[in-house]
């Protein structure tokens, strides 16, 4: 079953080991942040320091794993349409708003929608990592500098990420006028059952 995350909003879901998430841009251009935690101890969460040590590359694709700041695999993305993701930027929130977009109205961002949806698991707002997000493209220049650039997804476009073990997962469908071309689309996705 597909699931739709509203535009600007935020939605949370558990994973069992060997459960595949399939993250889809039904129209094309849209972001998605996600965040994972262990369901054992949500206190190990999604390290992108400890994923880039581990992986040797900024550039995460099919093959690659997502890993905690324990030191363990936490996803593994087992096909990916795209290969174009952003692991370095932080979920925009309501200061980078004031920051980026004073002329416009603030928003709570996807930090605040990953609050509100990960509340009810026991996570608390300080413990929400660095996002992996999903479909954002993030150019890093030859000097170090970085530029947010619309998504390259065209519709139906999507990633499918393999747990490696029981997670809790927050995901987005971005909030901010950058990440998103300036304009604000649904996000799907489904879960994948594992067999038994």
């Amino acid at each position: 079953m597909t699931v739709e995350i509203p535009p600007r909003s935020g939605a949370a879901l558990t994973m069992r080991h060997g459960d595949i998430l399939k993250v889809i841009d039904p129209k094309g251009g849209q972001v998605s942040d996600m965040v994972a935690f262990m369901a054992a101890d949500p206190r190990e969460a999604l390290s992108n320091g400890r994923t880039f040590d581990y992986e040797e590359t900024i550039r995460l694709t099919a093959g690659h794993r997502l890993w905690s700041n324990r030191s363990r695999p936490m996803l593994e993305i087992v096909e990916d349409s795209v290969g174009v993701h952003d692991f370095l930027l932080t979920p925009c929130s309501e200061a980078t708003f004031r920051h980026f977009y004073p002329e416009k109205p603030v928003h709570r961002g996807c930090h605040g929608n990953l609050v509100e949806a990960l509340m009810p698991h026991g996570i608390a707002p300080d413990a929400i990592p660095t996002a992996f997000n999903i479909f954002m493209n993030v150019p890093v220049g030859a000097d170090g500098r970085i530029k947010v650039d619309p998504p390259t997804t065209a519709p139906g476009d999507f990633i499918r990420l393999r747990a490696l073990a029981d997670l809790i997962v927050g995901l987005t469908a971005c909030s901010a006028y950058d990440s998103c071309g300036g304009t604000f689309k649904p996000i799907h996705y489904a879960i994948e059952a594992a067999e038994p």
